[in-house]
């Protein structure tokens, strides 16, 4: 097996003979926002950061893997969870840059290799931290055109580029250079353009790469079975690890946390085989053995006493829980008079929207390989933010960062923070521990119980419209109890505080966008009830469930069509024509009611909803990725309360689009997590904590019922690239909520929609008309 060397590709590159570099110098990167998420950390690297490599001659990296004599590598910090976020990254280089794809290889989020971007989250792969990748690219080109002009003493606008060989613009002179040439015999590095300075851009117009469909370049080594995912990692002389989490599953505040443990009974394991180790330090217990079926049987085998712990918070009753926990609230808007409004409004609606808690569901337990060795620590790891994992390993273990490195692979699909961080940490304290490279992968039931869930939120709003349907105000608060979750081997070693921290992180899309005459919008902050932190679509997916079914019963009240009403109430003329776009594709019928209660001839329930958002992330106000627009049609049994999902038509306005295939394979992904979470996913909760260990109790969607998605695209290639990964999730829930209301004529404020809440709204509906 061979294993990426980052470390040494970077040395290898900053002394390669025949290379073009563009790079940026070292610097501590910026520190977190105020009540935003992250670790703060000083450490500088010692080498430069690179960009872009562009190689030619011998010495290539692979020795001999391009026999034509040159290659391109490009770095970013941010990396690929399995949307192919790799792919278009490598397509936004190889367009600026005009040289083919398959001269071209991507590395992404290596510690010691790809510069500190931050953490990959908040769609911002493609919006944010493609921008310098980009200007990396077109300064190479520009460096490589005037390189040429010279040689050939003409103007560099004389030369043209096509698939990194140079020639004149006039046809009738037969010179020509590739890449590789311009650069043998030379190490030329380039500081990276600072943001506010120009760079010579390719025109949208003469693109050929970007806007096209690519296939995913990670596709052959997964289809080949080569070394694609941490799991698969194996190191000479590596031995197995397995953790033993204390009794408070999914809990990680209070004055017990790390002061759990009464003693350990080593004798329980001395009789198994694989020199099985005993690793304790707090409350971290861990037990190295020579293969992994024998650590697995020293898991289950070493006995532990444990102190008794104070009860988990009562969640059966989320909304109480939510609104009883202590909080500091944070006014966002305060627009006009909204309590006059109200009080003198035709109609003024008051209601509340629970969001539960949920899992990310990894499909794969979280895994990682530690190496601590000559006082240097190398991590396999599929974190989704190497550098902040570095910093925090390093808070733990105090070795340095720059002693700490970092090797990113894939893994099992997160779309938020699971357990791959707490693994890493694991891991490197077992390896320092037993003094050899250790394995660790959790048990599925750790990593459903003890994964910072995506949290439960709570929004109360309040709405009035005149007696012509005119928005006249909107008051809206929104409680989100989460924070970042600290690495659990921090706080059960006792290496920090186990009082939380209280992030702002409810905000996103809290904001409505449709034109209230009068606003108010505060945020709740508090901290986490139970281990909590960011999932798909963070607080903007809630809000904008409040939001969208919200102004889909205002438009009930006033009469008026759901689309037309949202389209009357919007000034971005891209939500416009989206929403337009979106419900012509989806041919909606306006003034058109599915069964609202009544079943059809066939026995069952009709219904079809609509619902639209743009995900805006970051601390209020924020900035906007993609627009996004749902239309649903689906039935509901009225015996057995089940949905079945007929269609979607999902729109999407996602600025310049890279990769048309991996957009729509990302809205595809979006919709069947989205339908998941609506429809089937609830952490439940017992007196100790996570009470759901396993998929039987915690069910998530299956293939066969997904229903058929039209994808409909709005490309502006024109316009600069927004964020992908998260937009189209958004709008789901609302929609489905909305098309709920069309097939039962009942309101639904709680997701998920399960069975069991569908038959109590209808069995609520059902007394009411009795009585």
């Amino acid at each position: 097996m061979t294993l990426p060397q980052p470390q040494a590709l970077v040395g290898t590159l900053l002394a390669h003979p025949d290379a073009l570099l563009v790079v940026r110098e070292p610097s501590a990167p910026p520190r977190p926002a105020p009540g935003q998420p992250g670790t703060a950390t000083d450490y500088v690297q010692a080498t430069p950061e690179i960009f872009i490599a562009l190689l030619g001659g011998t010495g290539l990296p692979p020795e001999g893997s391009d026999p034509s004599g040159w290659r391109v590598l490009a770095f970013n910090g941010h990396v690929d969870l399995g949307t192919g976020i790799k792919t278009s990254l490598a397509q936004i280089v190889a367009e600026e840059l005009d040289v083919p794809m398959a001269r071209l290889e991507m590395v992404l989020g290596h510690t010691n290799a790809a510069p500190n971007q931050g953490p990959t989250i908040a769609s911002a792969s493609i919006q944010i931290s493609a921008v310098p990748l980009r200007r990396a690219a077109a300064q190479a080109r520009e460096h490589l055109l005037a390189m040429a002009a010279q040689q050939w003493n003409l103007p560099r606008d004389a030369l043209r580029v096509r698939d990194g060989v140079i020639r004149p613009r006039d046809d009738s002179d037969s010179r020509q250079l590739h890449y590789g040439q311009l650069v043998r015999g030379q190490h030329t590095r380039l500081t990276l353009a600072a943001p506010d300075q120009p760079v010579r851009l390719k025109p949208a117009e003469d693109y050929r790469i970007v806007g096209q469909g690519v296939a995913r370049v990670d596709i052959p080594a997964k289809a080949a079975g080569e070394l694609s995912f941490v799991h698969d990692v194996r190191v000479p002389g590596m031995r197995h690890g397995r953790v033993i989490r204390p009794p408070h599953p999914g809990r990680d505040a209070g004055d017990f946390i790390g002061r759990c443990l009464i003693d350990l009974d080593l004798e329980s394991v001395a009789h198994l085989p694989g020199n099985v180790q005993v690793v304790a330090q707090g409350d971290f217990i861990g037990v190295v053995a020579d293969r992994e079926e024998q650590a697995i049987a020293a898991m289950r085998a070493l006995k532990v006493r444990w102190k008794p712990v104070p009860p988990a918070p009562r969640l059966d009753n989320l909304a109480e829980a939510i609104r009883a926990q202590p909080a500091r609230a944070r006014p966002l808007i305060e627009d006009g008079d909204v309590d006059t409004a109200c009080a003198d409004a035709a109609t003024h609606l008051r209601r509340s929207y629970v969001w539960p808690y949920q899992m990310h569901a990894s499909i794969g337990p979280s895994c990682a390989v530690a190496d601590f060795r000559d006082g240097r620590l190398t991590v396999w790891t599929g974190s989704q933010n190497p550098h902040m994992l570095r910093t925090d390993l390093d808070r733990l273990l105090k070795l340095g960062e720059g002693q700490i490195e970092l090797i990113r692979l894939e893994a099992a699909g997160c779309y938020g923070r699971n357990c791959a961080d707490d693994v890493c940490a694991d891991a490197a304290l077992l390896s320092i521990a037993v003094g050899a490279p250790v394995r660790v992968q959790l048990t599925r039931e750790q990593e459903h119980q003890w994964e910072p869930k995506g949290t439960g939120q709570l929004m109360d709003v309040g709405a009035a419209i005149n007696a012509n349907g005119d928005l006249l105000a909107y008051d809206f608060a929104v409680r989100y109890p989460s924070n970042d979750a600290p690495i659990l081997a921090l706080l059960l070693t006792g290496a920090i505080s186990t009082e939380p921290r209280t992030l702002e992180m409810g905000d996103r899309t809290a904001a409505p966008p449709y034109r209230y005459q009068n606003r108010r919008v505060v945020c709740h902050d508090m901290a986490p009830l139970v281990r909590a932190s960011w999932l798909r679509g963070v607080s903007a997916l809630p809000n904008s469930f409040a939001h969208e079914c919200m102004i889909d019963e205002l438009a009930h009240a006033a009469g008026a069509d759901p689309v037309e009403y949202r389209l009357r109430h919007l000034d971005d003329a891209r939500a416009v024509a989206l929403i337009d776009a979106t419900a012509q594709r989806a041919g909606w019928r306006p003034f058109t009611p599915g069964s609202r209660g009544t079943p059809d001839a066939d026995g069952q329930l009709h219904g079809r909803g609509v619902a639209y958002a743009r995900y805006v992330h970051s601390k209020f106000p924020g900035f906007g990725a993609a627009w996004a627009a749902w239309v649903i049609d689906l039935r509901v049994d009225p015996a057995s309360g089940r949905i079945t999902v007929e269609r979607i038509v999902v729109g999407q306005d996602t600025g310049m689009i890279v990769n048309p295939d991996g957009v729509r394979h990302q809205i595809h992904g979006n919709v069947n997590q989205t339908l998941s979470r609506s429809l089937l996913e609830k952490v439940d909760f017992d007196t100790a904590g996570v009470a759901s260990r396993e998929w039987g109790g915690y069910p998530i969607i299956g293939f066969k019922d997904l229903p058929p998605i039209d994808v409909l695209l709005m490309p502006r290639q024109d316009e600069p690239p927004m964020g992908a990964g998260e937009s189209a999730s958004v709008p789901g829930p609302a929609a489905i909520a909305n098309a709920l209301f069309d097939a039962t004529g009942q309101r639904f404020y709680e997701a998920p929609f399960t069975p069991d809440a569908v038959r109590s709204v209808l069995a609520q509906q059902a007394q009411t008309l009795s009585s």
